[in-house]
Order: C-alpha cells, then sequence, then structure tokens
C-alpha cells in the first residue's frame, strides 16, 4: 500500500525532469533557423555561373536588343499596314478632293488670301509675289500611289502678265534607295518680268537693304532643288495648307482681337 501511495509522486516529480531536454532541443533548433537565409544560396549560384559583374550586364544588354528588335519588327509591320489604309482612303477621297478644287477655283482670291495669311508662308512673299498670286485660281496635291515615293504639288494660273504658264509644277520623289529628290516646271517667264532675276540682281547699297527688308522671290521655290528632303515649304502646302485652305482663307474675316472665334480659329491666327 505503501509503495503504491509513493509512486505517483515520483513520476509527477520525474516528469518535468523527463522533458526538459525536449525544451532545449526544441529551442537550439529555432535559434538555428536565421541561419537558413537566401542570400548564400544566390552567391553559390551566381559563383556556379562564373559571371563577372561585367559579364552580366552584357548578357543583359544582349536580351535587351533582342526584345528591341520585336518591338522594331511590329513597329515596321504597323507603318506596313498604317500605309495600307492611307492609301485606299486617299483614293477615297480624291472625289471630294477635285469636287472642292472646283468650288474653290470659283471664290476670288482664296489662293493668294490662303498664302498671306498663313504664318508660316507670308513671310516668304514680297510685294511682287502677292500681285502674281492674285492670278492663282487653285492648288491641288496629289500623292502617288505608293505614298512613300512622293507626291506633287500643281498651282493653277489665270492668265497674267508676269509669266505664259497656266500649270506650274513641283515633284518630289524618293528613288530606291530613299534618297529624295524633286523637279518643276520652268516658269516661262514675260520680258522684263523674272522675280526671280530682279531677287538676285540688287547690287548697290540701297538695294541690299530692299532685300534685307523683302524675302527672296516666292518662286525661286521652284528652281531650288538643293534639299529637297527638307523641302519645308512642299510640308507646309500638302500637309497644312492643301488640307485646311478655307481656315486660313476665312481667317482674313475674323476681328483681330479674336472675338466671337473658336479655340481652333483664333490659334489659326
Amino acid at each position: 500500500m505503501v509503495w503504491d501511495t509513493v509512486r505517483p509522486v515520483g513520476l509527477l516529480l520525474d516528469f518535468p525532469h523527463r522533458m526538459a531536454p525536449k525544451r532545449q532541443s526544441s529551442l537550439q533548433s529555432q535559434t538555428k533557423k536565421p541561419k537558413l537565409s537566401a542570400a548564400p544560396e544566390k552567391a553559390n549560384s551566381s559563383a556556379s555561373l562564373g559571371l563577372t559583374k561585367g559579364e552580366k550586364e552584357q548578357e543583359a544588354i544582349e536580351h535587351i536588343n533582342e526584345v528591341q528588335n520585336e518591338i522594331d519588327r511590329l513597329n515596321e509591320q504597323a507603318s506596313e499596314e498604317i500605309l495600307k489604309v492611307e492609301q485606299k482612303y486617299n483614293k477615297l477621297r480624291q472625289p471630294f478632293f477635285q469636287k472642292r478644287s472646283e468650288l474653290i477655283s470659283k471664290i476670288p482670291n482664296l489662293g493668294v488670301t490662303t498664302f498671306v495669311n498663313h504664318p508660316q508662308v507670308s513671310t516668304l512673299l514680297g510685294e511682287k509675289d502677292e500681285e502674281v498670286l492674285h492670278y492663282l485660281t487653285r492648288v491641288e496635291v496629289t500623292e502617288f500611289e505608293n505614298i512613300k515615293s512622293g507626291y506633287r504639288i500643281d498651282f493653277y494660273f489665270d492668265e497674267n502678265p508676269y509669266f505664259e504658264n497656266k500649270v506650274l509644277s513641283k515633284e518630289f520623289h524618293l528613288n530606291e534607295s530613299g534618297a529624295p529628290s524633286s523637279k518643276s516646271t520652268e516658269i516661262k517667264w514675260k520680258s522684263g518680268k523674272d522675280l526671280t532675276k530682279r531677287s538676285s540682281q540688287r547690287q548697290n547699297k540701297a538695294s541690299r537693304k530692299r532685300q534685307h527688308e523683302e524675302p527672296e522671290s516666292f518662286f525661286t521655290w521652284f528652281t531650288d532643288h538643293s534639299d529637297a528632303g527638307a523641302d519645308e515649304l512642299g510640308e507646309v502646302i500638302k500637309d497644312d495648307i492643301w488640307p485646311n485652305s478655307l481656315q486660313y482663307y476665312f481667317g482674313a474675316f475674323f476681328p483681330p482681337d479674336g472675338e466671337n472665334m473658336s479655340d481652333n480659329e483664333a490659334a489659326i491666327m
């Protein structure tokens, strides 16, 4: 009976003593966990590749180039698709442009008014140029079937005292190698009326002063083929004046202070 009463006490006293080593091993395992970090593993991985910092940068650059090549390929594909759409709608617009040209020809002085009102073109016009442009009936722009290959600008004139031509044209081309070039109609000036010669023959001091005040003749543009790829006047006529001629024409009748004008109309002025 005594044995039976003592044994449970011994077991109770011995229980915490037996569990102590387990608690200690548990704490030891917890203190070891922080040593298992990802950094040494990454370092070992890099070391196994044997790449220097410069080599890794070069490898990244090569991958970037591969991705960029794919982007460039898609951009080129997009340009080809856009070109097809532009060609399609250029054909659809032609009948309307033709109709508009016929109607424009019925408005007196629309051509010269449009040019004089344009902020860039007006700086190229002298007094004599404006006199000639009063005989301008219309301007037409024709983009070639392959838009990338170039375009032509035609100026239609009534009979006038300056030259014999009814039409003056200037064409811009890109050859197979992509080099730009241009050609134009030879202007058949009437005797003593060649504005391009008058602008180049001012020699005395008084004439040089006037040359400084007045720009070179607008019509020298037809004979200038020195840098067809940077012909700003041709681009302005094709991309701005041709599609927006009425806006510049009506700009002459807007009040100078911009009253009662829309934002777009005010921007034109």
